[in-house]
């Protein structure tokens, strides 16, 4: 593969298509990239692209669906490619654009290990780490100053628009996840939100309406506020940074909590921090409360539990989330 050839101008590619998390977590790599002195264009799903088009690193960003997007990129003739998706898809587009391409190992051998047998050889190793191991050689580390998540300077929130006063202190919840056996219960969340004082602030996408409104019906008292399928990933996050503490199932609005060092309280059953998708430096304090129904997780993405009676997640009880959030407010 062989270094960069300095005269050809330092300008870089970088590839993650999916998902909003997973793109979040790559903005350590973009930063690093630009302070190094790189151009630095995006490739990422047109459906993820909120999650990343206001990163003050990236010079371009480009989506996989626009129309002549091979033959664009191949006219900017890029010094390096970092294919930080590692698929089929991104091994088509990123063929030809470069003479330097790195690749990361997404240790999928060991994570199918992990979940299968229970041997653990990823070490904690956090996904961050390994991207930054895919471009090891040219002498680009971690700063250690966490994800990026921009917001606009301008961007604001009508405050007519939600029932809820952001300048006072509040929870944000984030009920929702990409597959229902990484979510929390209802009831869990009902019984636990009861004996909350503080206003909470209910976050998900359109398909957790139903659940949000379920806590509103059955909470007994008013401070709680269902913003399910209501707000843009914007506006999202900016309810997580005006917050006083995240709680969250393993999901994307995990990680952008992480980027504005929050302290997050997680959530984690079929999945589990060891496979490497934990909140990445956010905020001392931070929690992870973990099943202990199976040592190792159940899949790699979190679609199905090896339980058979019930999901992992379910073991996660109130009286246990109630104490970490009573500990975290009084730290």
């Amino acid at each position: 593969m062989g270094g960069i050839n300095q005269d050809e101008g330092k300008k870089v590619l970088v590839i993650r298509f999916s998902a909003i998390g997973d793109v979040v977590l790559t903005s350590p790599i973009i930063r690093a990239l630009k302070l190094a002195g790189f151009q630095v264009d995006y490739v990422v799903k047109e459906k993820f692209k909120n999650a990343i088009e206001n990163n003050q690193n990236i010079d371009k960003l480009y989506t996989l669906e626009q129309e002549a997007l091979k033959e664009e990129l191949l006219t900017q003739k890029y010094s390096l490619v970092v294919d930080l998706q590692n698929n089929l898809k991104s091994l088509r587009l990123r063929k030809g654009l470069s003479q330097n391409i790195r690749v990361v190992n997404k240790e999928n051998i060991k994570k199918l290990l992990l979940v299968r047998t229970g041997i653990d050889l990823l070490h904690n190793q956090h996904i961050v780490e390994r991207y930054f191991k895919a471009i090891h050689d040219l002498g680009l580390e971690d700063d250690g100053k966490g994800l990026d998540f921009f917001i606009p300077d301008d961007f604001k929130i009508d405050p007519e628009s939600i029932p809820l006063d952001l300048s006072k202190p509040y929870i944000a919840w984030v009920i929702g996840a990409s597959y229902p056996k990484k979510i929390l219960p209802m009831e869990h969340i009902i019984r636990t939100c009861n004996e909350i004082k503080l206003p909470i602030a209910i976050l998900g996408g359109p398909g957790d309406e139903s659940n949000g409104q379920q806590l509103i019906d059955a909470v007994n008292h008013q401070n709680i506020h269902n913003l399910c399928g209501q707000l843009s990933l914007m506006e999202s996050a900016f309810i997580v940074k005006k917050s006083c503490l995240v709680l969250s199932n393993d999901t994307g609005l995990m990680h952008i909590a992480s980027a504005f060092r929050k302290k997050i309280i997680s959530f984690w059953g079929c999945t589990k921090p060891s496979l490497g998708m934990s909140p990445y430096q956010s905020a001392s304090g931070s929690l992870e409360i973990v099943s202990n129904t199976h040592a190792a997780p159940c899949s790699k993405l979190g679609n199905r539990c090896k339980s058979k009676k019930k999901n992992c997640i379910e073991d996660i009880q109130p009286e246990t989330i109630l104490a970490s959030v009573n500990r975290l407010l009084d730290a």
